[in-house]
């Protein structure tokens, strides 16, 4: 049990700020390798599990695999890309099965933290039903996420209060929204239209789907025919899970590695496999041929090619154009195309954020993160005792989240040790001069949602540690044999 300072404070060695994946599995790791440690897992919301508690829309399902995605240390044996619901349950599982319930405190939605040189603690003030609390800790393990909960990302366009039907964003979808019956318009083209749209396309009376420019997309067998093939050799979960991860992870190399050293041939590729559910010919050629390299932006896995049937049948419908306004009645389009809806889905991205937007302070001096370094991706030069999860664009989240935790329980180990109370990266002075970059190599990646918040972001440098490299294949070698002490942790 936690220590407990006053009525309505108390005091932890580690608090982990989220009860998402990434903090499930920050408390994992901590209950297993630092028994003696005590921690919270504050969460926000009225319920555990992140993404997967705060989007709702219909069909809502991972767009990654779940062997990759789900924890290496708890097995997943359902089908590669699953629905919300059950990575829900899966997570519940994860909590109950290692003991976590009652380290979680729901409905706690911190407002700030302050580190005290005095005291070596941060200081977190966190609202809750019963008032404000404040917890002492010391360490703060940022498990929030890489966007805003709150909102997610929704252009303004000319005319928008003139529609006469409903317009919702599917991070906040409300409950109980009837779509049966109206005419659908979904604004995007990334997983979430993909998911939304052949989720709904029986029901609506006519679903549209308006892109600015086409994507790529990776349609595949719901069921991997090589988890049928295991399935009847009689292996343990844990057997089965680390084959099928194994399988994953080695056709995700590859297909980085194509993307680098061959991407016309990549290119060909998904577009084959889109052919094959829509056939050659100007659909195919006006909506499905992107102009940008292959993996510089993420490609959306598409289940049994689901959106491409409900093109193919005539239950949905694809435009390629973008948006001159909306009208009472609809949309109009820049070639004076009209789209008529009774409801607007703007599937238009996140809004980046770094900590869940909580306000830091140091010594009472405010932190502005992108004025930081970043050490090794995870923790910020000059900011003592205190890391961040922040996972992979193109492979799964839950990669980096478990290497994060494996070094940062290394770390807190170390500590220890040494009899030490802090840790800070502290830049040396032989590299104060290297050149800096944004957080991520925008000539390698480049979405809209992360060129819109580059400008929030910490700052790499051009050498490690000062490198996020967004590489799982590099991270799984580097991280577990960075050097502790390499002169760039400055330990009091």
């Amino acid at each position: 049990m936690a220590e407990v300072a006053g009525p309505m404070e108390e005091s932890v060695d580690v608090l982990i700020i989220g009860a998402g994946i990434s903090g499930i599995d920050a408390g994992y790791h901590l209950r297993k390798h630092l028994p003696g440690k005590n921690f919270a897992i504050l969460e926000g919301q009225k319920a555990i599990g992140g993404t997967w508690h705060t989007h709702r829309f219909p069909g809502i399902r991972s767009d990654s695999d779940l062997f990759t995605f789900g924890f290496s240390w708890k097995p997943w044996t359902g089908v590669p890309i699953a629905r919300a619901d059950a990575i829900l349950r899966y997570l519940n599982e994860a909590i109950d099965e290692n003991d976590l319930r009652n380290a979680i405190r729901l409905s706690h939605r911190v407002t700030g933290a302050d580190w005290s040189d005095k005291t070596a603690r941060w200081h977190v003030t966190v609202e809750t039903p019963q008032g404000t609390r404040i917890f002492h800790a010391r360490f703060l393990w940022m498990c929030a996420g890489y966007y805003d909960h709150a909102a997610g990302h929704t252009p303004e366009w000319p005319g928008m209060g003139d529609f006469e039907g409903d317009i919702v964003h599917p991070q906040n979808w409300p409950e109980g929204l009837d779509h049966t019956g109206k005419r659908v318009v979904v604004i995007g083209s990334g997983a979430t239209a993909a998911t939304l749209i052949p989720a709904i396309a029986d029901s609506a009376e006519k679903i549209t789907m308006v892109q600015r420019s086409p994507t790529y997309y990776y349609p595949r067998p719901a069921l991997d025919e090589f988890q049928s093939t295991l399935a009847g050799l009689g292996l343990s979960d844990a057997q089965f899970h680390e084959i099928m991860r194994r399988k994953y992870l080695n056709e995700g190399e590859t297909t980085a590695r194509r993307a680098r050293e061959e991407p016309e041939a990549l290119r060909k590729d998904f577009l084959s496999g889109v052919a094959a559910h829509l056939g050659e010919g100007p659909l195919l050629e006006q909506h499905f041929t992107p102009s940008y390299r292959p993996w510089s932006q993420r490609v959306a896995v598409v289940p049994d090619g689901d959106l491409f049937t409900a093109l193919r049948d005539g239950a949905a419908e694809i435009v390629t154009d973008t948006i001159d306004r909306f009208l009472p009645t609809g949309l109009r389009l820049s070639s004076g195309h009209e789209v008529e809806a009774d409801l607007i889905v703007t599937a238009t991205g996140l809004r980046l954020s770094m900590f869940g937007d909580i306000p830091l302070s140091v010594a009472g001096e405010a932190v502005d993160i992108s004025r930081r370094l970043t050490h090794r991706g995870l923790m910020f030069s000059d900011i003592p005792n205190f890391a961040s999860v922040f996972g992979y664009f193109r492979s799964s989240w839950t990669l980096r989240a478990d290497l994060v935790s494996q070094y940062l329980c290394r770390l807190l180990v170390h500590l220890d040790e040494i009899g030490a109370g802090s840790v800070t990266p502290v830049v040396p002075e032989a590299d104060r001069d290297m050149p800096q970059r944004p957080w991520i190599d925008t000539e390698d990646f480049n979405p809209g949602y992360v060129m819109r918040g580059l400008d929030v972001m910490p700052r790499q440098g051009d050498r490690q540690p000062w490198v996020m490299t967004q590489d799982y294949y590099r991270d799984r070698v580097d991280l577990p044999a960075a050097d502790l002490d390499d002169g760039t942790l400055v330990y009091h």
